[in-house]
């Protein structure tokens, strides 16, 4: 389709990484297997949790909820990146927009319930005699299904005003997926007012969910420490730990991307973050939640022994049999 002199595009190139062919097999191998670790640490958890009659509680329904956005987040990405290192770099307009509005519902979903998480910590330390009365099932299931709604309905129509945009010549957005900076270069009009919204955008998820979050932990170490006890500040610090761990690595990769001027940094460094963001910190946060979590790494513990009994059991029937 021409618009003027340029040509209105329909397909983008994705030009992923500039290194050599020699390097690019290394490189499939070595995100394919953070990938599928990634999908199996976040199912393990899930499972544990499930199995576990201890982790049944507020605390770890949440856990589970962001390990399966983990799963769905670095699986809009992961994919995708892996074709393009196997040299299918090109993509439709609808499934540019299509990967772009799932990986920043997904991602702003996230945010939503790292908040959410930061309040029921604040609950259990700040006043944990009402705590169970207050983050009962029914206000875990909404504000769950709160963050999902708000986040992919805020999405769409930011999408929306980028699929209203032209794009022309040339074809090629630098970098690894479609992300919403490099595509919007490729715009035949002027974007300004989109760069603003977009901008807009990132900081009132980002630094509200970030705001919230500070807040609740500001109460939570003022009550920590007010405890007499050395081991029951310990205690209680332990327990919101991992969740500390996560904001601190997820917020920073995201803000170091998208809240500051885009001139600072060269895109190959947004695209070093961007893979650390979409596909390495996915693995990270189980990886946290179990080596940092005493009951989660019993839990895990309990499922092995378990797994280990049966498999022991059933080599003992098959010998006996045998003889």
């Amino acid at each position: 389709m021409e618009l003027g002199n340029q040509t209105v595009l329909s397909n983008f190139i994705l030009l992923g990484f500039s290194a050599s062919k020699d390097i690019q097999p290394f490189l499939f191998l070595a995100f394919l297997t953070v990938y599928l670790m990634s999908i199996v640490c976040n199912l393990l958890i899930i499972g544990v949790a499930y199995w576990d009659q201890k982790l049944h509680g507020p605390m770890y329904f949440f856990i589970c909820i962001f390990s399966f956005l983990e799963i769905w987040y670095t699986s809009t990405i992961a994919p995708k990146l892996l074709s393009n290192l196997a040299g299918w770099k090109s993509i439709s307009l609808s499934g540019c927009l299509s990967q772009m509005y799932f990986y920043f519902s997904l991602g702003s979903t996230e945010f939503f319930l790292l908040g959410v998480m930061a309040i029921d910590r604040y609950l259990a330390i700040c006043n944990p005699l009402r705590y169970q009365s207050i983050m009962n099932g029914q206000v875990c299931l909404q504000t769950t299904a709160a963050c999902w709604s708000i986040a992919f309905v805020s999405v769409f129509f930011l999408v929306l005003l980028i699929s209203r945009l032209t794009f022309c010549q040339p074809a090629v957005i630098n970098h690894f997926f479609c992300d919403l900076p490099p595509l919007l270069k490729l715009s035949c009009e002027d974007t300004f007012l989109e760069e603003i919204i977009v901008f807009l955008f990132a900081c009132s998820i980002i630094l509200t969910s970030l705001l919230l979050t500070i807040v609740s932990y500001v109460f939570i170490l003022s009550t920590i420490l007010k405890i007499p006890s050395t081991k029951g500040r310990k205690k209680a610090f332990s327990t919101c730990a991992s969740h500390f761990s996560v904001v601190t690595i997820l917020y920073g990769t995201v803000i170091f991307i998208y809240v500051r001027p885009s001139v600072s940094y060269p895109m190959n460094v947004n695209k070093v973050m961007a893979v650390f963001n979409t596909v390495v910190t996915p693995l990270l946060n189980p990886l946290i939640y179990c080596l940092r979590n005493k009951e989660v790494k019993e839990a895990l513990r309990k499922v092995m022994n378990t797994r280990r009994s049966r498999i022991d059991g059933i080599a003992y029937y098959s010998k006996s049999i045998r003889l």
